[in-house]
């Protein structure tokens, strides 16, 4: 297929990999001379439509309600991110959609919406995988963001309520793994940790809340792999030793010590993270961290992070809180490369609810 023409261009990007229904609309401008170099991007419009209200009953997502939520919402969405970008359908010039991972249901009504509305356009559409977005998230950085992006390379820390994972990052579709969880994601563990708390769904937020400004004190919970070379995670022990702690009390907490138990454990799960991650920028000789995923938007995490980064001489680039949690503009960014190669899924694009992120 014949490369997209070298002018102002529109693509149309969708994330439905789990809870949420996002549409995002990006202004592409890749001109003659400009190979090998970024492509100069506007996100025009970025409209996200979370479930949370729909799975807080069940502390949890409900992948068959995930999937018929994002049905009754995919084209409202889709309406919106145009109407946003001062857009009509007909503007779009390529489409690009998570193929993966995620729930099988979820992922499959983004990927058939993107594909029909490709087909009636005849134009590429591309399937991507939902990591690779997160990579480049904090290079989606907000209007009122005063750092530029981070320049290749960097190493990026991904933890979300799937993921918690270390890249090498070399460019958009140049990755290394350097680490990733042996058991519990960091926002599964801030989840059910919640749960055993009585907090509300989601947990990360919850537990960000009620520790806000809460001293642990003397209560100290388990950092696992903590004394391991290894860049990999563990948050399994961390959860375990939360329900053993609170089987001791032998009453349920006050509210006093259900503050302090989560602000001991989002002081464990902040440690892990940030002592890997600067572990990871001193074994690459890479002198720069970027944060992505949901858990990157917990203020403990972002403040300690730049504190400890400015002690050990790491650069950070933190994306806007709002650009942490899934979202379809950094699929539409994860996308470009083969777009402008002139590639396309076209209508053999399936869903891979295990895709795994492969080095490059």
């Amino acid at each position: 297929m014949p490369r997209l023409p070298p002018m102002h261009w529109k693509l149309l990007a969708i994330e439905t990999s789990c809870d949420e229904t996002a549409a995002a609309v990006l202004q592409v401008e890749s001109r003659s001379g400009d190979e090998g170099r970024d492509p100069r991007v506007e996100v025009l419009s970025d409209v996200v439509a979370s479930q949370v209200r729909d799975h807080s009953p069940y502390g949890g997502v409900v992948p068959e309600l995930a999937s018929r939520r994002h049905l009754t919402a995919i084209l409202p969405v889709i309406r919106r991110a145009l109407a946003e970008a001062s857009a009509d359908l007909g503007d779009v010039r390529a489409a690009a959609v998570t193929a993966g991972p995620g729930l099988v249901g979820s992922l499959l009504v983004g990927i058939q919406a993107a594909k029909a509305i490709a087909d009636v356009l005849g134009a590429p559409v591309v399937g991507v995988h939902h990591v690779a977005g997160h990579l480049l998230s904090a290079r989606l950085l907000g209007p009122r963001s005063p750092a530029a992006p981070p320049p290749f390379p960097y190493v990026a820390l991904i933890a979300s309520g799937g993921h918690t994972a270390l890249y090498r990052v070399d460019g958009p579709e140049r990755h290394e793994t350097l680490g990733s969880t042996r058991d519990d994601a960091a926002g599964e563990a801030f989840d059910k940790v919640a749960r055993l708390l009585g907090l509300a769904y989601p947990g990360g937020p919850a537990i960000d809340r009620i520790a806000r400004g809460v001293d642990p004190g003397s209560l100290r919970l388990p950092r696992g792999l903590d004394r391991k070379s290894t860049l990999d995670f563990s948050f399994s022990g961390l959860k375990t030793a939360v329900a053993e702690h609170l089987l001791s009390l032998r009453r349920p907490p006050s509210a006093e010590e259900t503050a302090r138990i989560a602000a001991a454990f989002q002081r464990s799960v902040i440690h892990t993270l940030l002592r890997k991650s600067l572990a990871a920028c001193a074994a690459t000789g890479v002198p720069r961290l970027a944060l992505g995923g949901g858990v990157a938007a917990n203020s403990a995490l972002r403040e300690e992070a730049t504190a400890a980064c400015a002690a050990a001489g790491v650069e950070l680039f933190l994306p806007d809180t709002r650009a942490c949690t899934d979202n379809a503009a950094m699929i539409g960014l994860a996308a470009l490369p083969r777009l402008l190669r002139g590639e396309n899924d076209g209508p053999a694009l399936a869903a891979r609810p295990d895709w795994r992120l492969e080095s490059r």
